[in-house]
């Protein structure tokens, strides 16, 4: 809930630091984060394909080809892409990050889209520090829709919870948000985050979005407990968020948001020593955001590899998830669900394969030092 006393401190790492001097801290948190459990729509393939040199127009050409043998266009939203990594690969790689670079316990919340698999997985192992039950719920709101951070759902009852939530994402005009809000607000530790809340993420363009942003926050901020720096927008963008969560009264918390296999480059520290403490610290209006060396380098560079890693080849992965095409799923003229490896015999089409080896290629480490070199007046305001 706002709060004219809301405060957010950052701080920006430049790599050259003693991290464990720069503050008086217990423990770190990884939030907003993504496994092989979560389900990305595609329907942003039309928007970036048109942008690649060469595989534009190659997109274009299959496009109407289809199109004039289907009768209609390409659907993408009917079809999704999970990616790599798997829930323990997530909390090993956040907390191996947080105890190693910056020596404090950690804490790891995933957030997959509408689902709590993950921390329901991690829940039964025995794991150093216990593991929320956490979603990104995609809240659809007039011609769009906003993503908000659910985390820490009660244990026993987060199935029942979640459940709610999804339901009304498939269907909301059968139940009323607010009531939703306040049932979710009256459970001290629960944390909502209004997720990246300046991104167009619905491609609606940035004046409608802004003016859809405001009717939701005067509608349902009460409820909301902080806005997202995150780990995947610009430096301009999330000084945008942090000057409106300012102006409104809503600490900012960190949102890494990753979904390939690095982990994440902005965290919370506290000296909370558990989760809920930690709640109860951001509720009360309180964050401190720790921004890593890693935010600094070009956000091309760093979407080109994650893009890279979603796209590569895991041999030592179950037989079914190893390629790409294994992890892109579509729902068929049949109402079938399939992934692209059963759909596309031979790889898919020439376009596509140019395309993927393209992206492998740029998001390589090898190929880094020329990126570097092409994106260096870009900077870290990318």
């Amino acid at each position: 809930m706002p709060t004219p006393l809301a405060r957010t401190r950052l701080r920006v790492l430049t790599g050259r630091e003693e991290m464990p001097s720069l503050f008086p801290a217990r423990s770190a948190l990884s939030l907003h984060c993504h496994t092989h459990h979560s389900q990305e729509i595609l329907d942003f393939i039309p928007q970036y394909a048109a942008k690649i040199p060469v595989v534009a127009s190659l997109f274009q050409r299959e496009m109407k080809r289809y199109e004039t043998r289907a009768g209609k266009p390409v659907d993408f939203a009917r079809a999704w892409w999970t990616p790599p990594v798997s829930a323990h690969d997530v909390w090993e790689a956040e907390t191996n990050q947080i105890e190693e670079r910056l020596q404090l316990q950690g804490f790891v919340s995933i957030t997959d889209h509408d689902d709590i698999e993950a921390g329901a997985r991690l829940q039964v192992l025995d794991l150093k520090n216990p593991v929320p039950i956490s979603m990104e719920w995609t809240v659809p709101f007039g011609q769009g829709y906003f993503h908000l951070g659910i985390h820490n759902l009660p244990r026993e009852r987060a199935t029942e919870y979640a459940e709610r939530l999804m339901h009304y994402t498939r269907e909301p005009q059968s139940g009323d948000l607010c009531e939703l809000f306040v049932w979710l607000n009256e459970l001290p530790d629960v944390l909502m985050v209004l997720n990246h809340p300046l991104w167009d993420i619905e491609n609606i363009g940035t004046e409608r979005h802004n003016t859809a942003l405001a009717e939701f926050v005067q509608a349902y901020g009460q409820w909301i407990h902080a806005f997202e720096w995150n780990g995947f927008r610009s430096w301009q963008e999330n000084e945008a968020v942090l000057k409106m969560a300012d102006g409104l009264g809503f600490p900012v918390v960190s949102g890494g948001d990753r979904h390939g296999c690095q982990p994440n480059t902005t965290l919370n520290i506290t000296t909370a020593g558990d989760f809920p403490e930690f709640v109860a610290e951001v509720r009360a209006g309180y964050s401190e955001v720790i921004v890593m060396p890693e935010y600094n380098e070009s956000l091309i560079a760093r979407t080109l590899e994650a893009a890279a890693e979603i796209l590569r080849e895991y041999p030592n992965f179950p037989l079914e998830q190893q390629v790409w095409t294994d992890r892109v799923f579509a729902h068929t003229e049949s109402g079938e669900v399939k992934s692209l490896s059963a759909l596309w015999q031979r790889g898919g089409p020439v376009w596509v394969r140019s395309a993927v080896w393209m992206m492998c290629l740029l998001g390589s480490r090898r190929f880094r030092p020329a990126l570097r070199l092409a994106l260096s007046s870009e900077g870290a305001t990318s």
